[in-house]
């Protein structure tokens, strides 16, 4: 079976990370899996580093060209993202190949782009949520959907960067809230500014250090630590490169999300034991259900703050938090059990 990952991203996300997971157990069972990236992007340049064969190009036409000219040299072509999944509906028929779509955000499907979207999704042979909240527009639209979820594969903490980071932002003797998220709208960090300054009414020497790529609203989420007098409260410490293996900085890990479809890092802090607080965004209400974490509804920060100060306090809640949290990742969103997943699902396919 040769496969195709098409992935056309700019910069280092959770959908790039999961495309990468995806290559890699490909490769381990046998399959020549191949990637349609753009240029110099970190994920053309990670998986050209591991081996695989990385067909690169600049734009959207050289890339749609590419597809033209070697698409029909694989039995599936996999699309990881809505873009690229926007080309192969429309040439499909000029390749004549098994489509694959994976879903990975949970947004609703407005009124006026249902027509267009519901064609697209249509052209798919084989339609794949990371979530049930992933899932719910597709199958509104009448389509079968399969849950595969994102997996992760358990980081080794690196306690030497994490001594240099606490030395770096003076994390001694201080409570660290910890979030690794891009300053955009969807992530709304608005709402965690506001949260930090209602839990530093009672933990005065709480931080939080706020590891993300630069967004939409970057400079409304700087301003407003500024006015609410939060400079010595908030690290906007920019992308991390491996920021998983430093969370162990981290008290409590908290993700404020208006849209989250799952939330790959709420995943690794469950792996690596570290508490957390999110809102009901899409999937994380599944993820964190069932005592695994504290929840509060989208752009509340009152109940955030307090959630956050619950952790803080009671060792005994972060650990039957951390405890469930640590066997549940490790059984659902284990990165062998969704390789073999998407195999199987390949193999269906194809047969049908």
């Amino acid at each position: 079976m040769r496969v195709l990952q098409l992935n056309f991203e700019r910069g280092w996300r959770g959908g790039e990370r999961q495309t990468l997971l995806c290559l890699q157990q490909l490769r381990e069972r046998g399959i020549d899996a191949q990637l349609l990236a753009r240029a110099g992007e970190p994920l053309a340049q990670a998986a050209r580093a591991e081996g695989f064969t990385v067909h690169a190009a600049k734009g959207v036409l050289g890339a749609c060209f590419k597809l033209l000219c070697i698409g029909r040299g694989f039995d599936v072509l996999h699309a990881q993202t809505a873009n690229t999944l926007s080309w192969l509906a429309v040439l499909k028929p000029l390749l004549g190949r098994l489509v694959v779509f994976t879903r990975r955000t949970s947004f609703r499907v407005t009124p006026s782009k249902q027509p267009r979207t519901a064609m697209k999704w249509r052209r798919v042979d084989a339609f794949v949520a990371i979530s049930e909240a992933a899932a719910v527009e597709p199958r509104r639209l009448g389509l079968n959907v399969s849950i595969i979820r994102s997996a992760i594969e358990p980081a080794t903490p690196d306690a030497e960067r994490i001594s240099a980071l606490k030395q770096r932002y003076s994390l001694q003797g201080r409570l660290v809230v910890g979030t690794s998220a891009a300053l955009t709208r969807e992530k709304d960090p608005l709402t965690l500014v506001r949260a930090v300054h209602q839990l530093r009414k009672t933990h005065p020497n709480v931080v939080c250090l706020h590891f993300g790529a630069e967004g939409d609203v970057a400079d409304a989420a700087r301003q407003l630590v500024k006015e609410l007098g939060l400079t010595q409260h908030y690290v906007f410490a920019g992308f991390e490169p491996g920021v998983e293996e430093v969370y162990g900085l981290f008290d409590v890990f908290v993700l404020s999300s208006l849209e989250e479809a799952l939330g790959s890092s709420v995943l690794d802090a469950f792996s690596q034991k570290v508490p957390v607080v999110a809102t009901r965004a899409g999937g994380l209400k599944e993820s964190l259900a069932e005592g695994r974490g504290l929840l509060c509804d989208v752009g509340d920060f009152r109940t955030m703050a307090q959630n956050l100060a619950q952790v803080l306090q009671s060792p005994d809640l972060r650990a039957e938090m951390t405890r469930k949290a640590h066997d549940y990742v490790l059984r659902e969103h284990n990165v062998g059990v969704m390789g073999e997943r998407y195999v199987a699902l390949y193999q269906t396919a194809l047969n049908q």
